[in-house]
């Protein structure tokens, strides 16, 4: 009788000793994907479910061992919704990865200088983004408000998972627009001229677009706030081709200088109605702040730098030499 005990005890040990060889085994076992892998855990997907999907996808070979770990460690099936990048570390760890709901992340941009219409264009590119926008009635899907939505989108990177949609994003973008607006605008120069934070976006769009180099900024502001000062057209070219719009071929001519448009500076007094670009924090900042200066004129050099002038007869000269080469 003691023999037989002795043996079952021994049998016992032994199976014991095997099953936890082969537990350990599985949780070092790789997930058989050769790259990484997007794999999409749709809601309500339960473990058994999933590991039935890595196995009829020969991603592993057997579900049995894995089930038994869960029953070890229940936090195992808790596995939440998403799209996940899967590689060919331990199925453990793979798991893992859907338990804390680390899904792989994706990126949109807005550029500094983007007009709205193309914002919309490129993110209506996106991958993995629900496509949710409401293009006639944008402005009040995205701040809830009938406004104009031009300007109001701050220029940044935005990551989003899968199944996130398009408007969610925008709506981001907007709240830090409304943040970094807000801030600007209480740090404002105490002699401003500009009336209210959204004169202050107009005119951060404005020279965001005039300006190829950063460190410009300042100065094209000055000038503008000089010319407002002044009562003086701000005559820039960049709102003349805003309210060309999508016919601009990409050459102002004459005609489009003497054509009104709301937006046309040459022919309207002060700014113009709403801002043309997504103006950049330093914009913001130099729309605000504008440094004391004497100059009214500015005219491109050619290399994305300008020449600043205090007089007319000082601008023409600057006109001569950098755009009639005289």
């Amino acid at each position: 009788m003691i023999k037989v005990i002795v043996s079952v005890l021994l049998l016992a040990l032994l199976c014991c000793g095997i099953g936890y060889q082969q537990l350990q085994a599985a949780l070092s076992m790789p997930l058989n994907v050769t790259n990484s892998t997007l794999f999409k855990v749709d809601r309500g997907t339960g473990f058994n479910q999933l590991c039935q999907q890595w196995q009829s996808k020969q991603w592993l070979d057997s579900c049995f061992k894995f089930q038994v770990l869960a029953k070890l460690d229940p936090t195992l099936t808790d596995l939440k919704a998403g799209l996940y990048e899967l590689d060919s570390t331990s199925v453990i760890d793979n798991i893992r990865r859907i338990n804390q709901g680390a899904q792989v992340s994706f990126s949109f941009t807005i550029i500094e200088g983007q007009p709205l219409r193309e914002v919309i264009t490129n993110i209506a590119k996106q991958t993995h983004l629900k496509q949710d926008l409401d293009e006639e009635n944008l402005a009040k899907q995205i701040s809830n408000k009938d406004e104009n939505l031009e300007g109001w989108l701050f220029p940044d990177t935005y990551h989003y998972h899968s199944e996130d949609t398009a408007s969610s994003v925008l709506k981001r973008a907007y709240s830090k627009m409304q943040t970094e607006l807000d801030n600007a605008w209480q740090n404002r120069a105490h002699d401003l001229i500009l009336n209210s934070p959204y004169e202050a976006l107009i005119l951060a769009s404005i020279i965001e677009k005039e300006t190829g180099l950063a460190s410009e900024r300042p100065l094209i502001s000055a000038v503008f706030t000089n010319r407002l000062k002044s009562n003086m057209r701000l005559q820039t070219d960049p709102t003349v081709i805003y309210g060309i719009g999508a016919d601009f071929d990409g050459d102002i001519k004459r005609k489009d200088l003497t054509t009104y448009t709301p937006y046309n500076t040459y022919k309207i007094k002060g700014l113009p109605p709403t801002p043309i670009a997504m103006p950049s924090r330093a914009a913001l900042l130099a729309a605000v702040n504008p440094p004391e200066s004497e100059y009214v004129y500015f005219v491109a050099k050619g290399d994305g730098s300008h020449q600043f002038s205090k007089t007319l007869k000082e601008h023409n000269r600057a006109v001569q030499q950098y755009q009639l080469n005289k």
